[in-house]
């Protein structure tokens, strides 16, 4: 029994809790939010050292032993996800404080983006699927007031939206959980594991999964996007940071572990998976390709790399599972470093359109630069993070014989290239146009860079320094592929 699993969930609740009461106090907001996120990616360290050394770390909550009780259960798999997760969030959390604006922190920013983090957290260690529902409601509630927080004409319309979309897919959320215990008659994830493996997954059970494929798609934007790229372009940019580098990943994240843990007998839903991680990264890299807005290509490519993680999970071989894990590491980091660098540059110019904006880089050289080396690292060139998991995939997909789905991989992969890259060459190649009053706004913008350096820093780290951290993602890998190792953890050995 591991008391630490309990911490990344009380952590960000309770400091959220104490930031409501103290409300007006802006600075001491700021210093507990940093402390509260450090902290909880203090904790995520230590639990991956004792993951390492003595395997998964399991808590049974009032002592009531699974599948009776509430547990809480890490993994590697889980742990990388928490400390990347906590690691985002500090940077997004800092850069908010000189971007969201004095009225949104005056009207509970803080608390929620913790409260956010708390249902993020406890999606990647609940041991219990209807916590899982009752962590993504405690996400989603956050997001939904982080969405329309400030009121803006264009974030009241993508809110009504995305709550709309976020509700029908909670509905249908209980609908499969409901499906499932009648059926199985437990949610503990290790004992439906061994009820499934027991039963067979038949035609029902077959059923109830895609079930929770359409909902946990709807979560993810795996094909059922079209809700995504209006409502992740509407909110202030830490906002909109953190929900590209997060929410879509608390979905992957349950899609991986239904399909690794509980539903992995039939091949037929590895297949549907891999068509519809096909289709999306399609649709996704066509988008990127097609628009001349910022924020609407990067939204674009957060799709494509939906579509991609899972094509590593489609192929059910141990490396395209690495590739899934490691890719899924490297989307968080880049996907909130490109968010932060796209709303710099509309901070900047005042517009997202590419073609009124040129020639950034001579007044902004590091941000023009770090965005090369976050488009380069998206794209997937050597020696960046992105190569490492794509070069996993695509072996993946190829050795599952889905070589549709590795080629699919490496053409989209060239339209993301060609996304990233029509903003750097049309935002900071070219004569710059800034004049005097745009200079004057460069001298408010300096504290937004700090926090772009050291993601850009940790996308080449996570490049250079593949072989070191190749060692946690084969330990994630390997409880993905062997479930006993978790049912075991979980259930004690029969």
């Amino acid at each position: 029994m591991n008391n630490l699993l309990i911490l990344p969930i009380i952590i960000p609740l309770i400091t959220g809790m104490v930031m409501v009461i103290i409300r007006r106090r802006i600075f001491a907001q700021r210093l507990l939010g940093i402390l509260a996120i450090a902290g909880t990616g203090a904790v995520s360290a230590v639990l991956m050292s004792q993951i390492t050394a003595s395997g998964i770390q399991v808590l049974h909550l009032g002592g009531w032993e699974a599948p009776f009780g509430v547990s809480m259960a890490a993994d590697m798999f889980s742990a990388l996800l928490l400390l990347t997760a906590s690691i985002v969030s500090l940077f997004c959390f800092i850069y908010a404080f000189r971007s969201i604006g004095r009225e949104r922190e005056k009207n509970f920013f803080y608390p929620l983006f913790l409260f956010l983090l708390t249902g993020v957290n406890g999606s990647f260690i609940t041991g219990d699927i209807f916590n899982l529902f009752v962590c993504f409601e405690v996400m989603l509630i956050s997001s939904y007031v982080l969405i329309s927080i400030g009121g803006t004409r264009i974030q009241l319309r993508e809110s009504i939206k995305y709550v709309l979309v976020n509700l029908t897919s909670s509905l249908l959320f209980l609908v499969a959980i409901s499906y499932l215990y009648a059926t199985l008659g437990t949610l503990n994830y290790a004992h439906l594991s061994v009820r499934v493996a027991e039963a067979g997954q038949d035609g029902l059970l077959t059923a109830i999964s895609l079930l929770f494929l359409i909902v946990f798609s709807l979560k993810a934007g795996l094909l059922l996007f079209f809700w995504l790229p209006g409502s992740y372009s509407a909110p202030p940019t830490a906002i909109a940071a953190i929900f590209a580098a997060l929410l879509t990943k608390v979905g992957i994240y349950s899609i991986i572990r239904m399909f690794t843990l509980v539903f992995y007998h039939d091949p037929d839903t590895h297949l549907i998976i891999g068509i519809m991680a096909a289709l999306t990264m399609v649709l996704g890299a066509i988008g990127a390709v097609a628009y001349w807005d910022i924020k609407k290509i990067l939204t674009y490519n957060v799709i494509v790399g939906v579509g991609f993680i899972l094509a590593g999970l489609a192929s059910n071989t141990s490396e395209g599972l690495t590739g899934a894990v490691y890719y899924l590491i490297h989307d968080i980091i880049i996907k909130a470093l490109l968010f932060l660098i796209g709303g710099t540059v509309i901070a900047i110019t005042g517009t997202a359109k590419l073609k009124d904006i040129s020639g950034l880089i001579r007044t902004y050289p590091y941000l023009g630069w770090m965005f090369f080396v976050a488009a380069m690292s998206l794209a997937g060139i050597p020696p960046l993070s992105g190569f490492i998991g794509k070069l996993y995939i695509t072996e993946g997909t190829f050795e599952a014989g889905y070589f549709w789905l590795g080629a699919i991989g490496l053409l989209t992969s060239l339209m993301v290239l060609y996304s990233v890259m029509k903003i750097f060459m049309n935002g900071f190649w070219g004569e710059s146009y800034l004049d005097e009053e745009q200079e004057i706004e460069k001298k408010k913008t300096k504290g937004l860079l700090f926090p772009i350096a050291v993601l850009t820093a940790l996308t080449i780290a996570l490049g250079l320094g593949a072989e070191g951290i190749y060692a946690f993602t084969e330990l994630a890998v390997e409880s993905l592929t062997n479930p006993s190792l978790y049912i075991e953890a979980v259930l004690g050995k029969s």
